[in-house]
Order: C-alpha cells, then sequence, then structure tokens
C-alpha cells in the first residue's frame, strides 16, 4: 500500500469530518481520554509502557529506548504491525498519533513502512489535538449566544431541545440525565472526554453557521462530568424558555424514560433477567442517593413503594405502581426546590410554554438568533 498523504497538522479538519485515528497510546493513556473517532492500537501494553518509564528515570533515553524493543519483538511486533495494517486497510484517509507525535508513533510509521505501508500520523499527537479543542472550546464560549430551555423534572426538555437543529445536548454528551435517577447504561465518559466532544459538537455547528445554541438547563455537574466554568457562567445570564407541563404529564414523561427506557436499556445488554436486576438495584441505589434530603421517614416511604413496584413488575402483574413514588417525588421533592431555583431566574424567562407552543413559536431556521 502507498499513501503518499503528509503527516497533518489541520485538526480542525480531522474533527470536522470525523477521520478515523489510531491511538498508538497504553490501554491506561487512551483510557483517560481520548477521541471518539479514534480507536486504541499499542505500541505498548500498560505493563510494558511502565517497565520502559521504570527504565528511563534509572538508566536514561537510550537503555529505555533498548528496552523497548526487546519487550516489543518477535511475534509480538508481528502480531501489533498487522494490526495497524489492517487499520490502514480499513481506513486509507487515517492518521496515527501518540502523545506528543513523537518515537512511538514515528516507530509504528516506520515499521508500517517496512511492511511497504506508507501511512501519515498527527504532529503534536494527543496533546495538541487536545489543547487544540480545549482552545477552541473557550473561543466557542466567549463568541457565542445561548439560549437555555428550562422546566421541572418530566417537562422533557430533551425532547424538545432535540427538535431544534442549533442545540448542544449537554445530557447526551454527558450520557446521563441529570438527576439522581440520571444514570445511563454504559456510564459516562471522562471529564476529558466529555469536553472533546462538547467542543467537536460546537465545531460542527459553527462551521454550518451557528452562533446562537439552545441548551438545556443544567447545574455545574451532570452526574459526574462539569461543564466548562466560562460555559457555566454564561448559561447563568442567559435567556430562558420555560417549559410547562401538567403534572399527570411529566408523571407519565418520568415513567416512560426513567422506568421503560431504563429497563429496556439494560435488559438489551444485559439480558433480561441480569438486566432487570441491575435496574433494580439501581433504582433503589438512586432513592438512597437522595435520603438526607428527603428525610429518613419520606424516603422510607418513597422506597417501600418503589420496593413494591417492583416485585409487581417483577411478577409480570404491570410497572403502574411505579407511577405511585414518581408523583410524589416530583410533587413534594422536586417541584419545590425547582420553583425556589426559578425564583432568581425570573428575570430572564422570555417565553413559556409547552412542547408544542415552544416548538411552533421557536422551531425555525433563526429563530434563536433573534432572542
Amino acid at each position: 500500500m502507498t499513501d503518499t498523504r503528509p503527516n497533518t497538522s489541520d485538526y480542525r479538519r480531522l474533527f470536522l469530518e470525523d477521520i478515523p485515528l489510531v491511538d498508538v497510546r497504553a490501554p491506561i493513556e487512551f483510557s483517560k481520554g481520548a477521541f471518539p473517532q479514534s480507536i486504541n492500537s499499542p505500541l505498548m501494553n500498560d505493563e510494558e509502557r511502565a517497565k520502559v518509564g521504570t527504565c528511563y528515570k534509572r538508566k536514561g533515553h537510550d537503555a529505555a529506548l533498548e528496552l523497548g524493543h526487546q519487550l516489543v519483538c518477535g511475534d509480538i511486533r508481528d502480531e501489533r504491525t498487522q494490526a495497524w495494517i489492517e487499520f490502514t486497510q480499513q481506513n486509507p484517509s487515517g492518521y496515527i498519533y501518540c502523545f506528543r507525535g513523537g518515537e512511538r508513533s514515528h516507530l509504528v510509521q516506520s515499521w508500517l513502512r517496512e511492511e511497504g505501508v506508507d501511512y501519515p500520523l498527527i504532529t503534536g499527537g494527543y496533546k495538541a489535538l487536545r489543547t487544540w479543542l480545549i482552545d477552541y472550546l473557550e473561543e466557542t464560549i466567549d463568541q457565542s449566544r445561548f439560549v437555555i430551555l428550562g422546566g421541572k423534572t418530566g417537562t422533557g426538555k430533551t425532547r424538545l431541545l432535540t427538535r431544534f437543529p442549533d442545540h448542544i445536548d449537554l445530557e447526551g454528551i454527558a450520557n446521563h440525565r441529570g438527576s439522581s435517577f440520571g444514570r445511563r447504561v454504559g456510564g459516562q465518559p471522562t471529564q476529558i472526554d466529555f469536553e472533546n466532544n462538547l467542543s467537536i459538537n460546537f465545531l460542527k455547528l459553527r462551521d454550518k453557521g451557528t452562533s446562537t445554541f439552545l441548551l438545556e438547563d443544567e447545574s455545574k455537574l451532570i452526574g459526574r462530568c462539569c461543564l466548562p466554568p466560562t460555559l457555566k457562567a454564561k448559561m447563568e445570564k442567559a435567556p430562558i424558555l420555560l417549559l410547562e407541563e401538567t403534572l399527570e404529564t411529566r408523571v407519565q414523561i418520568t415513567f416512560e424514560e426513567y422506568i421503560e427506557q431504563n429497563l429496556k436499556d439494560n435488559q438489551a445488554l444485559h439480558g433480561e433477567e441480569k438486566g432487570f436486576e441491575i435496574f433494580s438495584e439501581e433504582l433503589l441505589a438512586s432513592m438512597d442517593r437522595i435520603r438526607k434530603r428527603l428525610g429518613g421517614a419520606r424516603h422510607q416511604e418513597y422506597r417501600s413503594i418503589m420496593e413494591e413496584a417492583l416485585k409487581q413488575q417483577l411478577a409480570g402483574q404491570g410497572s403502574t405502581r411505579h407511577r405511585d413514588w414518581i408523583f410524589a417525588l416530583l410533587n413534594d421533592y422536586y417541584d419545590p426546590m425547582y420553583e425556589y431555583q426559578l425564583e432568581q431566574k425570573q428575570g430572564r424567562i422570555i417565553a413559556r410554554g409547552d412542547q408544542d407552543q415552544l416548538a411552533q413559536e421557536f422551531l425555525r431556521t433563526g429563530a434563536l438568533a433573534q432572542l
């Protein structure tokens, strides 16, 4: 395979076009943060990297390099080289990167050339890509306008949000619904991955000409993912579209998302029996996480209803009992808390209504930018 493409520092194009990337760092490095279009095919595994690192500290660069070649040789080198060759064949437009675009990626590149494969790498590696995304994210926050979609728990804010073309789904990027019950199957990304994906989402919308973005009202933390402080500060001053729905509608939406969808997702991943077990454990754990805020008596009351609902559901007697604790939790816990918070935001509310009313008024090109 001959590839005459040069090494690249066009980071913007890499993310805009979702160019495939092969990350040759060790798995432990990859797990801390990478990019959505990258796969991990390491030059050294974690154990090998640790040995080379220790050698470098004790004996210096040359000794560490020699040890690295001793550890990755013979069948191990052949196996890893074959994996890189297969990646280049499947992704002829891709690139190689390591941490700084240094010895590891150049070594992989040279081994590929020995096999007749000329494949380019990313100048500056992971560190340069990461720095570019963070700088771009801060530039975007500074130069953009934001409109906030607010509303009580269960109003279906995310459902309305995703109907707008110029939106950023913070909860989707964080893989978390934002509340104490908000954990989703698959877990959350690392903070680094969250920030990387957020920046890429902004990049793709801005490239289409978007300068005003609709965001869902969020606290500083979405699960364990933390919003950039500059973004949170700007969101706190932005105009608000307030989504309002009846309590009955909100109970139904909450039931669909937190009971039906969560159970479906768990069973799709773990199987019917194990999926229900994990779903049940997580639901009870979510209730326990707000025990102190509920108070002991109220927590026990709601938990008992939830336990009864889960037993009926497991026995094939339906899942409607869940609506009882959902109603109580929304009406007696979440609503008073949100109403208090809303008092501090009254001057920023520019429109209110249900899903259809807000969609009809604002769901058109350029509507948000006029606010």
